[in-house]
């Protein structure tokens, strides 16, 4: 998938409720010729996100092909609660398949059993890559996830929407700029296209869930020192938990790393149910994983993006840090030196 020409498709969600737009212009190898949005076209990308790699915001497919003929594929960069599709963004997706590009999709809708488009594209010869559809041939798992040559760290969360990935993804490079031979497991739809391959475990049967994370890390567990394992969703979430167990219990991880919002004090999307108090985390997370395959929780990150100084940011963290009683930073606000040293500390590297 790499060095592919994508426009990203994210009307009235960029950048705040864009975060799979996001995280594939800061981590994935696409080059991104501009980022379709009706309600910013006409700004840039970094006047809304400094740090990211600069494109123009257009509000059509028509326009971002006007500035890029040469596009290979349109990716849907926003993923609503319950992964459904709007019907405002059909026209785009149709005049991008009769431009024939291909169409990089992370709903739960799959645009290849949508008839207009599974019909369009078999007349044009592109493919549409449902990033959620899991292979067929998944089992449950077998409980061998530990006996691989890595040790493996698992990104878990007080909240859906945190940034286990994007530390995953922060935690992964910088382990790789020292040397270490690092790999990364992606379970959700942004991690998969970033990486070009990975298991949907929200789109997985319950019962195969922990098997198809499993299944990964044995894919690639000997070929590694350390894998970083992408999270999802929160222990306490009551609609996401599940997804979490099934992870934390098919990882078999070594080490986890809790992943929080500055500011979050309750369930995002349901904010009728409060967050629990930080420190209880620790105890939530080490004793459901005990059974199973033991492990501690040996960094934070606090994801400070509603903070406007450094200075307070700083604070925050080390308020993050003192509360579950290991250290913290925001890896990227700051660096993930800190919590990478904590996490080779945690699995004896």
């Amino acid at each position: 998938m790499s060095d592919r020409t994508i426009a990203i498709l994210a009307h009235e969600k960029f950048p705040e409720r864009a975060k799979t737009a996001i995280g594939v212009m800061r981590y994935g190898d696409y080059d991104v010729a501009a980022v379709i949005d009706r309600d910013t076209a006409g700004d840039r990308v970094t006047d809304h996100v400094p740090d990211l790699e600069d494109a123009p915001i257009v509000d059509s497919f028509e326009a971002a092909r006007d500035l890029e003929s040469d596009l290979d594929a349109l990716l849907i960069g926003i993923a609503p609660i319950g992964g459904g599709f709007d019907e405002s963004w059909r026209p785009d997706v149709t005049a991008a398949i009769e431009a024939g590009c291909d169409v990089i999709s992370g709903l739960h809708y799959f645009l290849s059993a949508d008839e207009q488009f599974s019909v369009l594209a078999e007349e044009t010869g592109v493919d549409l890559w449902d990033v959620r559809k899991p292979h067929d041939d998944l089992t449950v798992s077998e409980g061998i996830a530990a006996e691989v040559g890595a040790d493996v760290v698992l990104t878990v969360g007080t909240d859906c929407s945190v940034g286990k990935m994007t530390v995953s993804q922060e935690l992964l490079g910088a382990a790789r700029e020292r040397g270490i031979d690092a790999g990364f497991v992606p379970t959700g739809q942004t991690g998969i296209m970033i990486s070009g391959w990975g298991n949907p475990v929200d789109r997985v049967i319950s019962d195969f869930t922990a098997g198809a994370v499993e299944e990964m890390i044995l894919e690639i567990g000997d070929e590694h020192d350390l894998l970083f394992v992408e999270g999802q969703g929160s222990i306490v979430h009551p609609a996401y938990s599940g997804v979490t167990c099934s992870i934390l219990h098919g990882a078999m991880a070594d080490a986890l790393v809790l992943c929080h919002a500055s500011g979050r004090d309750a369930v995002h999307g349901y904010e009728s149910f409060p967050l629990p108090p930080l420190p209880e985390y620790v105890d939530l997370y080490e004793s459901l994983a005990e059974p199973v395959h033991a492990t501690s929780v040996v960094a934070g990150a606090l994801n400070t993006s509603e903070i406007d100084g450094d200075v307070d940011a700083r604070e925050a963290v080390a308020e993050y840090s003192e509360a579950i009683g290991v250290p913290a930073t925001d890896p990227v606000r700051f660096d993930a030196d800190g919590a990478l040293d904590a996490v080779l500390e945690g699995v004896d590297r």
